[in-house]
């Protein structure tokens, strides 16, 4: 993997380089470092209290389902970050900037868009009638990645795959026991 990433890297900075040109204008920099900062983490955490304060008890599979599957998430990538080590484009090419902080050293495979992609997923799952609001979202988290000079475009693809993957396996196993565990049977249940 590790050479694969290498033999793509002058192609994938040449499309960093040319993406980037969309911090030149205020608009365009302006949402999506408002989309970056979302992805660190916030906007799934306030998805989560927010599905529990409108939806009550009956969510609390849905979050429960998110916050463990987030959990593993985070652990695997920061394991596969730190085996890959690939440099982050803006500090592999001296002519991107970053137009915003980076949560972490290494950019293989980008974390907010596996994220993007888990917790929307899970959460459209459980509540289909988010889909028109997390999808945009999920999209401009992931192009953030890129244009912000944080992220190859294949660190964004494979983040967005590890997160469709692991959502999946989420959606396979009940977590209705965990919650029944946690909270009490019937709670969570019919979800």
């Amino acid at each position: 993997m590790q050479q694969t990433l290498i033999r793509l890297k002058d192609q994938e900075l040449a499309v960093c380089l040319s993406l980037s040109r969309l911090q030149r204008l205020r608009l365009p920099r302006r949402v999506l470092i408002i989309a970056s900062r979302a992805g660190d983490g916030v906007l799934w955490y306030a998805l989560m209290v927010g599905l529990l304060l409108v939806q009550g008890l009956p969510a609390t599979t849905a979050v429960v389902r998110m916050a463990v599957s987030g959990a593993f998430a985070a652990l695997l990538y920061m394991v596969i970050k730190r085996r890959m080590q690939r440099p982050r484009p803006c500090e592999a090419e001296p002519r991107l900037r970053s137009a915003a902080p980076a949560l972490d050293e290494y950019s293989f495979p980008s974390g907010h868009t596996l994220q993007a992609v888990l917790f929307s997923t899970l959460a459209i799952a459980h509540y289909p009638g988010l889909a028109p609001w997390l999808l945009p979202v999920v999209a401009l988290i992931a192009a953030s990645r890129v244009v912000l000079g944080l992220h190859y475009p294949s660190d964004v693809v494979v983040g967005g795959v590890l997160g469709g993957l692991l959502a999946l396996a989420s959606l396979a196993l009940p977590f209705d026991w965990l919650v029944a565990g946690i909270a009490g049977p019937g709670l969570g249940t019919g979800l």
